[in-house]
């Protein structure tokens, strides 16, 4: 990956807009701006686009549906949502959206650039690693290519999922907690709602699952987190 990694910002504040971009400019990355969600979208089919920065509350569509549209097209590109404190995160973070991290306005603009650092970190992680195929029949996973497999059917991940099923994958029978889980996939100190780990789970569940409701890949460990089934 590039040393300058390009962040897209989708923000209709202009005012917001520049403040992040001075922020993230500052510390090394290449900065492109877009108003609308239309006008993001069209930046990002055209331009090399590492992390995307959105906005929920967008004139036209909005942040859910240019999320749904960027990970549908761009399912390897990172994706971070800004939302209002009165914002239900459990819906910001739905499965139909496939975020890899939120933030709540306002917040700390350092902390934006770890979280972005981190998504990047997460990504070249799952590029660079060559170590030898992880399979688990009917899955495996191709650390090269940073593909996972269901037999012979691709099944998309973004960059989070990838990245925590392949620490389940790697760790079979071993029960990891929220807290784990944020560290070794997310990498810092996260401050938030660990609904996160909840709600990335769920959205794995969904795509590997045939019953999603009664997981057998994806154990629940009550009172403790989750398990790859050995």
């Amino acid at each position: 990956m590039a040393s300058s990694n390009k962040v897209l910002i989708i923000e209709d504040e202009k005012n917001i807009r520049k403040f992040i971009k001075i922020n993230l400019e500052r510390n090394g990355f290449t900065v492109v701006e877009a108003g609308t969600g239309e006008e993001g979208i069209d930046i990002t089919r055209t331009e090399s686009i590492d992390v995307v920065v959105l906005d929920i509350m967008l004139p036209g569509i909005d942040g859910f549906e240019v999320c749904k549209i960027l990970r549908e097209e761009f399912p390897e590109i990172g994706i971070i949502m800004l939302t209002a404190k009165s914002q239900d995160i459990d819906k910001i973070m739905g499965l139909e959206y496939g975020t890899d991290d939120y933030m709540i306005k306002p917040f700390n603009p350092m902390e934006l650039v770890l979280r972005i650092k981190s998504i990047i970190r997460r990504m070249e992680i799952n590029t660079l690693d060559e170590s030898n195929i992880i399979a688990y029949p009917p899955f495996k996973i191709d650390t090269y290519s940073r593909r996972f497999y269901r037999g012979k059917e691709e099944i998309e991940l973004t960059p989070t999922e990838y990245s925590i099923i392949k620490l389940f994958m790697k760790n079979p029978g071993k029960a990891f907690n929220r807290d784990e889980i944020l560290n070794l996939v997310w990498g810092y100190d996260f401050v938030g709602d660990s609904k996160i780990v909840d709600v990335n789970i769920r959205r794995l569940r969904s795509k590997i699952e045939e019953d999603p409701s009664n997981p057998y890949y994806i154990e629940t460990i009550w009172g403790v987190g989750y398990r790859w089934r050995e």
